[in-house]
């Protein structure tokens, strides 16, 4: 059956590494997966276009079956350059349309062209003695009209964005002739973004959670500490226990059922299934207060430490 709304369950694939990506996407589909989380900066979208296609071929699904979100990188914000970078992630993904596609971040980098850099990641230039980001005068209008036009050209099925902050959220509606579908942020029991996610919901616009589980998707960069788990709160493991779920379950289970999509990352078969298993259970009222209670406002994923811890450039855009 075709696919015409987001599955509130999908498979995040920023950090899977290319030798396994193909086989995880294949892995995931088989397991129920309908729903895939893509960019451009990940790095990986030919492998997963790959598993794709193994998929499709073996008959496990077909492509209108499948939810696909690729997102529009901070170097291609000209509107010049948004129906490229779009037709570099069809040809790497082998589809023809994407269900979704999301600008990254509100952030307008200094363009590098395909053929010389991809993806381009952060850095203008990463052979500079002192390499640094290197921003461009691109109004973030400009961008949407740009990303308005690939729905017009069925390109897209819908459009939306990243990690903007409410103020963004507000002017975008404001001028633009074809709404967002969807606002993804970083959203778990450290940072519950309970207003910000209330306000898309009145705009009528489909909110994702990314690093649904918090530190874990951070680890192994070195942002976050094992000590910064919220799998181990008395709140989390007493809801586990009750239902004889994992933790991890709970916390993915709270998200959803406050309306929330999610897109956890693993490349392991038994995560896969554990963390799409949660349909089968709900947490009770004062479960899901204690799990919320947990906020402390607490980001991971904020160019306003990273930019400048590593790429030697202060970008802050949520303060």
């Amino acid at each position: 059956m075709a696919t015409t709304t987001m599955p509130q369950v999908g498979l995040g694939l920023w950090k899977i590494a290319k030798q396994d990506c193909a086989q995880t996407v294949y892995d995931a589909i088989k397991a129920g997966y309908r729903h895939l989380d893509s960019a451009c900066d990940y790095g990986n979208e030919i492998e997963v276009g790959q598993g794709i296609a193994k998929a499709i071929a073996d008959g496990l699904c077909s492509r209108e079956d499948l939810w696909i979100t690729s997102k529009l990188w901070n170097t291609y914000h000209a509107p010049e350059h948004v129906q490229l970078a779009l037709e570099k992630t069809l040809k790497d993904l082998g589809v023809e349309y994407l269900d979704l596609y999301l600008i990254h971040f509100p952030i307008a980098q200094a363009y590098v062209p395909i053929e010389e850099r991809y993806p381009p990641e952060w850095f203008f230039d990463p052979e500079a003695e002192n390499p640094s980001m290197k921003l461009a005068q691109v109004p973030l209008h400009k961008t949407w009209a740009a990303m308005e036009e690939l729905v017009d050209n069925s390109l897209v099925k819908n459009i939306g964005i990243c990690n903007y902050n409410s103020a963004l959220m507000h002017d975008l509606m404001t001028y633009a002739r074809i709404k967002p579908y969807a606002l993804q942020i970083e959203s778990h029991p450290y940072n519950t973004q309970e207003r910000l996610i209330a306000m898309a919901k009145a705009y009528d616009v489909e909110v994702t959670a990314f690093s649904p589980l918090g530190a874990l998707s951070y680890l192994e960069l070195d942002m976050a500490g094992a000590d910064e788990s919220v799998l181990t709160q008395p709140a989390v493991v007493a809801a586990a226990e009750r239902l004889g779920k994992t933790p991890a379950q709970v916390v993915l289970r709270w998200n959803v059922q406050r309306g929330c999509s999610i897109i956890p990352k693993s490349t392991k078969l038994e995560r896969l299934k554990e963390n799409i298993a949660i349909f089968d259970f709900a947490l009770n009222d004062e479960e899901m207060t204690a799990i919320s209670a947990l906020n402390l406002d607490k980001r991971f994923n904020d160019p306003g430490h990273f930019c400048q811890a590593a790429f030697n450039t202060l970008h802050p855009i949520y303060d």
